[in-house]
């Protein structure tokens, strides 16, 4: 973003549902007052993980023109968000570093059309019924898994890499490593499979073996849908987003942390 003095930064506040989060809005535009987004420098997100996830496709079209956002930490755990506080703000934007997030596109064929949506975090397929899912997994072409039978299976961007994708015990991936993380959910056959590090470039496509017997949902962060019946995945090269972060609570620092964490 472009440089500008503490006192001339535009600041857009924006807030989930939660109370913590809509008390903390007025109190910030009390004390900073608010501008439309389209008329500021920065947005700032007041919420969790899943409302910053909101925020960015909500303004996806102002954020690739360059618009950064700036999270503070208004829900649970908070991996993409700053810690909260109202003192010196302005200044804390300016100091901040930024991180360059890349979204996952996904094209998804079920009986009721093709459906596209973007993810910053994973993509995940999962069974719909108490049967397993059947999904044959091709990458760039080339059948790699003639048959996955397992819960489900998700790729996942670095950022997403310590979301969904490390509760499945897929990898970590530092930021700006061009890796994508293709992680089984519980898987049963192969059953020594734990997954694959992809390229980023790498497009992937899920087919359901069995759609009658065994339907399947796919969500893109958290938007899903019913009944697909075929997934391809690649990632999105014209939409490149800037998230800021505390010098404290750097993103990359984040995930690198998360590799040795207990």
């Amino acid at each position: 973003m472009a440089k500008k003095t503490p006192k001339s930064l535009k600041l857009s506040f924006h807030a989930s549902d939660r109370h913590e989060a809509r008390t903390a809005m007025k109190a910030l535009t009390d004390k900073y007052g608010n501008y439309d987004a389209a008329e500021a420098d920065v947005i700032v997100a007041l919420g969790g993980d899943g409302f910053m996830l909101q925020t960015l496709r909500r303004y996806r079209t102002l954020l690739t023109r360059g618009l950064p956002v700036y999270g503070m930490n208004k829900g649970t755990i908070g991996f993409l968000m700053n810690e909260y506080s109202t003192d010196d703000l302005a200044e804390r934007i300016s100091a901040a570093s930024e991180a360059k997030v890349s979204p996952l596109k996904m094209i998804a064929e079920a009986p009721g059309g093709t459906f596209e949506e973007l993810a910053f975090n994973e993509i995940s397929l999962f069974r719909q019924t108490r049967q397993a899912a059947h999904v044959k997994i091709s990458v760039d072409g080339r059948v790699r898994l003639e048959r996955l039978i397992a819960d489900g299976v998700l790729l996942a961007t670095p950022a997403g890499s310590t979301a969904y994708n490390l509760s499945a015990h897929g990898p970590v991936i530092p930021l700006g490593a061009e890796i994508l993380a293709l992680t089984p959910i519980s898987a049963f056959r192969p059953r020594r499979w734990r997954g694959a590090l992809l390229k980023a470039s790498a497009k992937v496509v899920f087919e359901n073996l069995d759609p009658d017997k065994r339907p399947l949902s796919a969500t893109a962060d958290s938007q899903e849908i019913r009944n697909v019946t075929r997934v391809s995945i690649e990632r999105d090269k014209s939409t490149v987003l800037t998230l800021l972060f505390n010098a404290d609570q750097a993103l990359d620092e984040k995930i690198l942390r998360e590799q040795f964490a207990n």
